[in-house]
């Protein structure tokens, strides 16, 4: 997809790419200008010990014999290739001797350190410079300015003038190749920045494009698109996969929607065709007054059944949309166990069922107790009547168990539990009855709730053989600080 370069620009790759060569840039550029001022002020130091140290030297001469000794060694030292700057003048600045012919004014006039660098000429260079400068087209002045250079000035004790220098070229080319070295710095990473965009910066564009187009195909209604993970593990695709994974989730949940729906349809439909059957029955024809209160108690009943099984399905909803109104609390998983094989009791004996419990260690986790009931309540129903005439003496047995850093709730029957695998899975979705003739009581959501209610305490549903029979588990956490 081509774009423009003030849409460019306008993209994160672009603007990231450019604020890095920025900073870049400013950053070489102070250190090179460091470099560059802390490298001259050495070369300046060194120069001026040179100084000094000549300086000394001709101090020693002029100790020795006089002026026309030190006349003498400045002749000398001004004939050496790559002499320094020597020069002796009048009181009134009239040069005498010396490699200088001509300086910037004012320079003789203070004695000491010259405040600033000061142009000069040496003898025999005027002409040469002049030439040069025709030849290149320059003015007169430019060609006439000279060399820079600092000094050391000094008053003899009988007024005469001396001046003991060293010409700067040697720091100045030394500062034109920094200038050079930095430009060319410069440019490369401008070049630089340009190719990382566009390695780069255009390869994240075309993620981000191929990740948009998948993103309006899942809007167009293709809920079964995946945003596309390249398998490089970089923040592209760990963002993939998240929204990846949240979409998995939205399908799920879409899906358990549906089934929902269908599962309405089919399992309400038979009670609410009941309701309007005995209401139909006993409006028609001549009934005593008994048999309208009896017909309205059923209806209440199958009512009350109704209004239970869909409490059942908000309760499920909310569980596995992550949502709670209720507040985690530390839940006693011993009493909790105990207060439900206590309501269960009557049931059982009245079933003719065996209810053991085996809650010995006093167990806590962090979760809601009265979920946690309602889930045993369910389990324990189940396994109370499934157990009914599946054997000679039918047995529950309720344990707490604490074991791997995990705490187990096992509620285990000896009925003929549910052999297959697959059947063990389904049968803790939404309105799955592994009874064919469906003549026990129930909606098959119990262990549906059950299994929403360990997820949202972070926990697990387990359905295993007992052999026989079946033995459910409720896995959960261990509680945080035991």
């Amino acid at each position: 997809m081509a774009l423009s370069v003030p849409a460019i620009m306008k993209t994160t790759a672009a603007r990231l790419s450019a604020l890095y060569l920025l900073l870049f840039a400013i950053c070489a550029v102070a250190l090179v200008f460091y470099m560059t001022s802390l490298s001259v002020r050495m070369l300046t130091a060194q120069t001026q010990e040179t100084i000094n140290d000549e300086v000394v030297g001709l101090a020693r001469a002029y100790q020795r014999g006089g002026l026309p000794l030190l006349v003498r060694f400045v002749e000398q030292r001004s004939r050496q290739p790559g002499a320094n700057l020597y020069l002796i003048a009048d009181a009134n600045g009239q040069i005498l001797t010396g490699n200088v012919e001509s300086l910037e004014p004012g320079v003789l006039g203070r004695e000491g350190w010259t405040n600033k660098p000061f142009y000069y000429r040496r003898y025999g260079e005027a002409e040469i410079d002049r030439q040069r400068a025709t030849g290149q087209g320059e003015t007169q002045a430019q060609g006439e300015k000279g060399h820079n250079a600092i000094a050391l000035v000094l008053r003899l004790p009988n007024q005469m003038i001396m001046l003991v220098g060293r010409d700067l070229g040697e720091p100045e080319r030394f500062r034109d190749v920094v200038r050079r070295a930095l430009m060319l710095a410069l440019g490369m990473m401008g070049l630089g920045g340009i190719l990382i965009w566009f390695f780069v910066g255009h390869a994240a564009l075309k993620r981000i494009d191929s990740v948009s187009e998948a993103s309006r195909r899942i809007m167009g209604g293709d809920l079964a698109g995946r945003l596309p993970v390249t398998g490089a593990g970089d923040e592209f695709d760990r963002l993939s996969e998240n929204l990846n994974a949240m979409l998995a989730r939205i399908a799920m949940l879409n899906e358990g929607l549906k089934q929902v729906s269908d599962n309405i349809a089919h399992d309400l439909k038979t009670p609410l065709t009941r309701l309007r059957n005995r209401a139909e029955a006993t409006l028609s024809g001549k009934h005593r007054t008994g048999d309208y209160r009896a017909a309205l108690e059923a209806t209440i009943a199958e009512s009350d059944h109704l209004i239970k099984t869909f409490n059942a399905i908000l309760m499920i909803s909310r569980l596995e949309a992550g949502y709670s109104a209720e507040h985690l609390t530390r839940v006693d998983l011993k009493a909790a166990v105990q207060d439900v094989v206590e309501l269960y009791e009557p049931v059982a004996e009245e079933a003719g069922v065996r209810l053991l419990v085996d809650a010995e260690p006093p167990l806590a986790i962090d979760g809601n107790r009265e979920l946690v009931g309602q889930a045993l309540s369910n389990i324990i129903d189940n396994a109370i009547k499934y157990s009914i005439d599946s054997t000679s003496s039918p047995e529950v047995r309720v344990s707490l168990e604490h074991m791997d850093g995990r705490i187990r709730v096992v509620v285990a029957d000896n009925g003929q539990g549910i052999p297959d695998d697959a059947d063990r899975e389904r049968v803790t979705e939404r309105f799955v009855r592994l009874e064919k003739s469906r003549s026990q009581p129930g909606s098959g959501l119990g262990l549906a709730l059950a299994k929403a209610i360990m997820k949202f305490h972070n926990g697990r549903l387990d359905l295993l053989p007992a052999n026989p029979g079946l033995s459910v588990v409720m896995d959960f956490p261990e509680r945080d600080g035991d």
